[in-house]
């Protein structure tokens, strides 16, 4: 056994000259010496650098993407797009979605939820506040109010006041007030009180979202305008327009009536919504 260990580890000692010759004389170019065991540790160590800078290449370089099962670049910002696309068409359905169920609100005469959930939040808490501020409350709003004594910016109502008051409202009827804008009472409209099939006009122009009759409200006609305001018109006799028309300012939609289960006489229900809350009508218009 030992001798067997022994010439095979002669064997693979060995050494072999390889010759390279010229063929036509003869001439040696190269010479080397070699044994079986340099051959094999020169084949082992070149296949192992070729597979690692093989490994390298496909896992740092682009070519990795030409190989089935890896995915492109582009595939991969692509599919980031898709995402946002999808993460932003999400967002604008949720507004979608509260702006149908404000819109549906008005249509049928009942309060928004957000108001009723604002109003009881403030009833239940009112009794926790303390009204009285601290000292360093005092000093920040003495801050405040010296820094803003000749700033002529306006919150955010003032600017939506601003911006309403801007617009050159059409009286949609002329007549009486019999029930005024009382939004904490639920009625976030103002009751103009005026003859039967006395034409009903478009406050602004816009277009046409609602065109129906309702069991509640009778004939009820919804314009949508600029800037997110919305004018509704109830209990009318008779509509002119339908769903998509849009409409100049001053344009005749319909005729006042005394349509629906909520009407209490012949009278035109006025309602404004400027982005999704309601606006006292007689702060921009004189009926």
């Amino acid at each position: 056994m030992a001798n067997k260990i022994k010439k095979t580890t002669e064997k693979w000692r060995s050494k072999y000259r390889l010759v390279i010759l010229n063929d036509h004389d003869f001439e040696e170019k190269l010479s080397l010496k070699l044994s079986r065991l340099n051959v094999f540790v020169i084949f082992t160590l070149g296949s192992i650098f070729l597979i690692t800078a093989t490994i390298l290449l496909i896992a740092f370089t682009p070519l990795r993407e030409y190989i089935p099962g890896y995915s492109s670049t582009a595939l991969k910002r692509q599919a980031y797009q898709n995402a946002l696309r999808v993460d932003s068409m999400e967002v604008k359905l949720a507004q979608y979605e509260q702006y149908v169920n404000i819109l549906r609100g008005v249509i049928t005469d009942e309060p928004p939820e957000y108001l009723d959930d604002s109003i009881e939040m403030r009833v239940t808490s009112a009794g926790n506040i303390n009204l009285f501020p601290s000292a360093h409350d005092s000093m920040l709003r003495a801050e405040v109010e010296q820094e803003e004594l000749f700033n002529i910016q306006q919150t955010s109502t003032t600017a939506s006041q601003s911006l309403l008051s801007s617009y050159a409202f059409f009286a949609p009827v002329k007549g009486e007030i019999s029930q005024p804008f009382l939004p904490e009472e639920g009625h976030f409209a103002v009751d103009i009180v005026t003859r039967t099939n006395e034409p009903v006009k478009a406050c602004l122009k816009g277009t046409v979202l609602f065109s129906e009759f309702s069991a509640q409200t009778g004939y009820t006609i919804v314009l949508q305008h600029a800037t997110n305001l919305i004018s509704v018109y109830k209990h009318n006799s008779a509509l002119f327009k339908k769903q998509g028309d849009v409409v100049r300012a001053g344009e005749v939609i319909g005729m006042v009536g005394s349509t629906g289960e909520f009407t209490t006489g012949p009278h035109l229900h006025f309602e404004l919504w400027h982005e999704g809350k309601p606006v006292n009508p007689q702060d921009f218009i004189r009926f």
